[in-house]
């Protein structure tokens, strides 16, 4: 059964309720913003045209990066609205895409993490059928299975909570739609819905994290057996980031999403959220940029490259200008 919603629209608090702080939270959520939708973006590109970065690992590092720019697109452009708006409206049927796109690009990226720690498992442990077992075609198809598993887990809660009637009032304690500010709304009977939210990352996200714990338990096996300490140590880098990164989205996460409605803080809540949906895709371009040989080797030769064109452009200009002078 569908909603019997009155509800046309909710009120959004935003992050702060004092004026005065608006103007500077808009500068630096505006800069957060652009750093990362141009830093993920610069990650792709050079993973794209780099030939010595065309492997599986870099391909789910740039869907990495394509879904951290749709992490912060969901909540961050309408939270900059809302910032400088007078009323911070937003439509019930805007609300509820929100809430759903949020949570297919939330899910899908943690079975995204998933799938790159079972790659590095393949990479170090079996080097040799490494080709074999990680090729094009299978990469292609671990991350499909990774964006189709975000859509079937958002889609399911989004049904759910259309069938919900929200009879007022209708102000959201938090800077975008998410599930549990929106259930806290509800007239309706949501008892189901608590317990789906309890049980899918009661067991979906730890059992993710469960299968990258079992790959990295036999990572470090392998590298353990390494005779000489560089090798164990450059093996062990290509793994480092991926680590910090998994340890940021699990380690936010499980704050905000494995609790009882009633033990529910909203303030905590929104500032943990600003952090893993806003900050972290912000620092993973930098975290794989800064910890990784290969991408800071093909972003240098591309500045290289970027340069040298530049000033063949100038030598030209200046010998064209001379020639006209000439003449």
């Amino acid at each position: 059964m569908m909603s019997t919603t009155n509800a046309e629209e909710f009120f959004l608090l935003g992050i702060s309720d004092i004026h005065e702080l608006q103007i500077p939270l808009y500068l630096i959520f505006l800069l957060f913003y652009l750093t990362t939708v141009v830093g993920n973006a610069a990650i792709i590109l050079i993973i794209r045209l780099e030939p010595r970065l065309q492997t599986p690992m870099y391909f789910f590092l740039s869907n990495l990066s394509f879904l951290d720019i749709c992490y912060s697109s969901v909540t961050v452009p309408k939270m900059l609205a809302n910032l400088l708006a007078e009323q911070k409206l937003i439509s019930f049927s805007g609300c509820i895409a929100q809430m759903y796109f949020f949570h297919v690009v939330g899910s899908s990226e943690m079975f995204l993490l998933t799938v790159l720690a079972y790659d590095r498992y393949v990479a170090i442990c079996n080097p040799l059928r490494y080709p074999v077992i990680m090729n094009k075609m299978i990469s292609i198809q671990l991350a499909a299975t990774s964006w189709v598993g975000g859509f079937i887990h958002s889609t399911v809660h989004t049904i759910l909570k259309l069938r919900l009637s929200f009879c007022g009032p209708n102000e959201i304690d938090h800077f975008f739609c998410d599930a549990t500010p929106l259930l806290k709304l509800s007239c309706s009977d949501t008892s189901l819905d608590e317990i789906l939210l309890l049980i899918t990352p009661g067991v979906l996200g730890p059992s993710c994290f469960l299968l990258i714990l079992v790959s990295y338990s036999y990572i470090i096996s392998s590298i353990l057996k390494i005779n000489s300490a560089e090798g164990r140590q450059k093996t062990f880098s290509t793994c480092a980031s991926h680590v910090i990164v998994v340890s940021i989205f699990y380690g936010t996460g499980v704050f905000v999403y494995i609790q009882p409605m009633s033990t529910y803080a909203s303030f905590n809540n929104r500032f943990i959220t600003v952090f893993y949906a806003v900050i972290t895709p912000m620092l993973n371009p930098i975290i794989y940029t800064l910890r990784n040989k290969d991408v800071k080797g093909a972003l240098r030769k591309m500045l290289c490259r970027k340069s040298n064109t530049s000033r063949i452009i100038e030598i030209v200009n200046i010998y064209d200008f001379k020639n006209k002078n000439v003449k």
